[in-house]
């Protein structure tokens, strides 16, 4: 027969074993909840008075250009840093993965802007791109014109390439990870039969690599996507670079129209939602397939 601490605690430690987990779905539910209620109403932050409007401020938003330029470019700065930093990853991690002498430091050197934080990054870059920074200073030295980086002309250009040397160590991360967990046999067995380095990478290392790769669109897809501090540091969100996040922050404390910067928010979280399960449920099938577990 159980005593009385045992009945205690089979009645009751799943429930405190679950509680954290519990606290910590409330706390990220119940403001998620909160900006859905307030993207239906004429929420503003200069009255105190709120009417529930339906769907005004989404129907508003829908016919606003400027939602829809903001979305594009929202769009296209997640496909360009992504379509580089991913390649760009997969070189370095590759690099990485060979025991040469001085990698260990070159390792240690990646993780240093992983390390900065984004607003610290985009401050420093600023500075490099000014008129009188440094790339002018070097571009003057070939006796070309100053450019002007952080123009609208080169803004998003030239915020992709801040993006590009701040996160793709961290794809590289990911993928040297996954480059380390490869099984060893079919790479001997490829150097048995003399295969080429061109057929080994296309033939074994992609396929079983298909997996981190997806991870690591996965999560720059979500980062991109949400993208606020290191475009609002540099360019403050100039036309070019006038992303989602940029625009629901004007419409919220410029405009003071938080209803409709909330409604913002949750067409990017919806689009972000989208691309996340379809990249997901790529990951699984290429998790299935890469452990022979397919269907």
């Amino acid at each position: 027969m159980k005593s009385r601490e045992q009945r205690w605690q089979d009645r009751y430690l799943p429930y405190l074993i679950i509680l954290p987990a519990l606290v910590l779905t409330i706390g990220i539910l119940y403001p998620f909840i909160l900006a859905i209620i307030y993207s239906l109403t004429d929420y503003r932050l200069v009255s105190p008075v709120r009417h529930f409007i339906g769907l005004a401020n989404y129907l508003d938003s829908f016919r606003d250009i400027n939602f829809w330029y903001s979305l594009g470019v929202t769009l296209l700065y997640a496909a360009l840093t992504i379509s580089i930093e991913v390649p760009l990853g997969l070189g370095v991690a590759m690099l990485l993965n060979h025991e040469i002498r001085g990698i260990r430091s070159f390792r240690f050197i990646l993780i240093i802007p992983l390390m900065m934080p984004p607003v610290i990054a985009a401050l420093m870059w600023k500075m490099i791109m000014a008129e009188n920074g440094v790339m002018n200073y070097f571009i003057g030295l070939i006796g070309a014109a100053p450019v002007p980086w952080l123009a609208n002309t080169y803004s998003l250009l030239s915020i992709v390439l801040i993006d590009v040397w701040l996160y793709t160590p961290f794809c590289a991360i990911i993928l040297l990870a996954g480059l380390q967990s490869l099984p060893k046999e079919p790479y001997e067995s490829a150097m048995v039969d003399r295969a080429s380095g061109f057929f080994v990478f296309r033939r074994l290392t992609l396929p079983m690599l298909k997996p981190f790769l997806i991870l690591a669109i996965l999560f720059r897809t979500i980062d991109s996507l949400k993208m606020f501090d290191l475009v609002y540091a540099t360019t403050k969100g100039s036309h070019s670079t006038m992303l989602m996040q940029v625009s629901a922050y004007y419409e919220a404390f410029r405009w003071y129209n938080m209803g409709k910067s909330l409604s913002y928010m949750i067409v990017i979280w919806v689009v972000i939602f989208i691309i996340s399960r379809m990249l997901v449920s790529w990951w699984n099938r290429a998790m299935q397939r890469a452990t022979g577990t397919e269907r």
